[in-house]
């Protein structure tokens, strides 16, 4: 499982090491006017609070930092996602079994219940995904490559649905 989300993280390294800062902050792009900039920003954040509530058994994705310097630049973007895979890497002994409890707010308040670590992993790693595929419309209409072919595509996507698009 930490490879699978490391190798996904090393995506965005890749994204962000091949794009200018004015690309990355760029919020002119239909219909939402996010930037790449603020999808990093927002997918690493739910990483951090994963990390920081491991210790106390108690997750909370709604205190997010929401550093306004790791939207606009692609050096604080590089360096949040080195962060994230240190912490990631730290975990690899650990049991991801342990119940934590994760709370957020998914639109009429707030909510909390009992994940497995494993689960909230999961789950912070198809959010990265879902967000690269944002992403990947955001860099598309600015004319930008996409870093690889799987960039924002979940790995049980059928490969001749990816091919015939």
């Amino acid at each position: 499982m930490i490879k699978a989300i490391e190798k996904n993280l090393d995506r965005g390294i890749q994204l962000l090491s091949q794009i200018t800062d004015e690309q990355y902050s760029d919020t002119s792009i239909a219909p939402y006017y996010s930037s790449i900039g603020g999808h990093v920003r927002h997918i690493l954040d739910i990483f951090d609070c994963v990390f920081e509530g491991i210790p106390f058994e108690n997750i909370n994705l709604i205190t997010r930092k929401r550093n306004i310097l790791v939207e606009k630049y692609t050096s604080n973007g590089i360096e949040y996602f080195e962060e994230v895979k240190l912490k990631l890497n730290k975990l690899e002994n650990t049991n991801f079994n342990k119940i934590v409890k994760v709370t957020d707010d998914l639109g009429s308040g707030e909510i909390t219940a009992n994940y497995t670590l494993a689960a909230i992993l999961i789950q912070a790693h198809s959010h990265a995904i879902h967000h690269f595929a944002s992403v990947g419309y955001i860099i598309s209409q600015l004319g930008i490559k996409l870093p690889d072919d799987d960039f924002g595509f979940n790995p049980t996507t059928p490969k001749h649905l990816k091919l015939n698009n």
